[in-house]
């Protein structure tokens, strides 16, 4: 694995050369099977089981046990409870201003540097990195509401849990690294557990003091918790403050890299075909006329945007894989895989099978025109994973990515920074090795 460049590569060499059902070794797991035929793929989808030893790096951060790998009859409940919040068209359009003001506000930064750059040597922005923090600013106003009083001071909080735990993985135990960013990590983790209480306090003073600007009333007069807000719906649900916690933690994980490295390998990609690039500003101009930005409903109508951001993540999903853990005997074709194998997504591999997708390398959003959906089988596209485990936010990260991409592309055009070599790695998403840098200047319609 490390030969191949990790484990999202290995996958892709393993199905290469022995086929669409591969075991491998993995260390600490008897039983590793990689499955990339999107049919076979649909014998695993009621799986609602996860490998513990591959999610033990969250344990530090869960108080409550790691919600992670929580039980199957737990999860069940929970995640129903998420997608009541994160998949409705309310809550999406609650914090859709917001969301357009932030990204707004990335813009106008970087059009002063296409303006420097206009009058003396390019200054490429680094797009993974202001992207990912426009991302983190997004799911923090999203899980924590407006109450909080430093949001910066929480996602630096954040960024350093982040760092050491996620560093635990690609780093050697014990290394000068790893040991200097523990203590700074412990009190970051205090502050955000204790400015997601002072949220929580205030959704329950809401309740009983009958606050109604935030929480709207019921027939009877009484305050009532708006359930369109996370934490809101947690409160309601009676779920208790270490629970509370740690939906909000991993939320905030979940939701903070994917969207951004979504947008920023999307725009690598139509830096590099300007054509179809051209295209998307087309539609923009068509539908937005002179606005800057789309309101919510104008979403639906930048349909050849999504398609490129659907193609963008089949070539580059965020989550290069995941992983389930079989609780009996299961067939897969011809194989007979036994209880307790944990059974490997692998996410890009399935996304360049060229059974399914021809020319898999090339980037062409018509491949997700409705007809060409239509032929394929509904697994061959994964980027949220499939079955009870999906990502609960996957509606929301669409709605994020699309707005980001439709208020820069409506602005700028990108080109890659002459030199610049970009090179996918895994670090928790698909990661770029030294960032994604790209020219931006303003774009001129018409």
């Amino acid at each position: 694995m490390a030969a191949a460049g990790g484990l999202h590569t290995y996958q892709l060499r393993l199905h290469a050369e022995y086929g669409p059902v591969v075991r491998f070794q993995l260390p600490g797991v008897e039983w590793a099977v990689s499955v990339a035929d999107p049919v076979l793929l649909e014998a695993t989808a009621r799986l609602d089981e996860r490998p513990d030893p591959l999610f033990a790096f969250l344990d530090p951060l869960c108080e409550a046990g790691n919600i992670q790998v929580m039980p199957a009859a737990e999860h069940a409940p929970w995640r129903r409870l998420l997608l009541s919040v994160l998949a409705g068209r309310p809550s999406h359009e609650r914090h859709f201003a917001r969301f357009t003001a932030l990204t707004t506000e990335l813009a106008d930064r970087w059009a002063e540097r296409a303006e420097r750059a206009e009058r003396a040597d390019r200054e490429p922005v680094e797009l993974q990195k202001d992207l990912t923090a426009l991302s983190l600013r997004m799911i923090c106003g999203y899980a924590l509401g407006g109450e909080v009083a430093d949001p910066d001071g929480v996602i630096a909080a954040f960024e350093e849990v982040l760092t050491e735990h996620l560093g635990r993985l690609y780093e050697t135990p014990g290394s000068d690294a790893q040991e200097g960013r523990a203590e700074r990590a412990v009190q970051a983790l205090a502050h955000l557990r204790a400015t997601v209480d002072q949220v929580v306090t205030a959704h329950r003073a809401t309740d009983r003091t009958g606050d109604t600007d935030r929480a709207g009333t019921d027939r009877t007069g009484t305050a009532r918790i708006d359930k369109s807000d996370l934490i809101g719906a947690l409160v309601a649900a009676g779920e208790r403050p270490a629970r509370i916690r740690d939906t909000v933690m991993m939320t905030m994980l979940a939701a903070h890299h994917t969207t951004g490295v979504a947008v920023s390998w999307t725009l690598y990609l139509l830096g590099r075909h300007p054509e179809v690039a051209e295209r998307v500003a087309d539609e923009l101009d068509r539908v937005l006329g002179d606005r800057a930005a789309p309101d919510y409903a104008d979403l639906r109508r930048l349909t050849y945007l999504e398609m490129t951001l659907k193609e963008a993540m089949r070539l580059y999903p965020p989550g290069p894989y995941g992983a389930r853990e079989t609780v009996e005997p299961l067939r897969l074709g011809d194989h007979l895989i036994p209880a307790g194998a944990t059974i490997f997504y692998p996410i890009w591999a399935v996304h360049m099978n060229p059974d399914y997708w021809p020319q898999p390398e090339k980037f062409l959003p018509e491949r997700f025109a409705p007809d060409e959906v239509a032929r394929r089988p509904r697994l061959a596209h994964i980027p949220f994973g499939f079955g009870p485990r999906s990502c609960e936010g996957a509606g929301l990260a669409m709605v994020e990515a699309e707005l980001v991409l439709a208020v820069l592309l409506k602005r700028f055009r990108f080109r890659p920074a002459p030199g610049h070599q970009v090179t996918p790695i895994e670090r928790f998403v698909l990661w770029a090795a030294d960032d994604i840098r790209m020219n931006v200047s303003r774009r001129r319609p018409g």
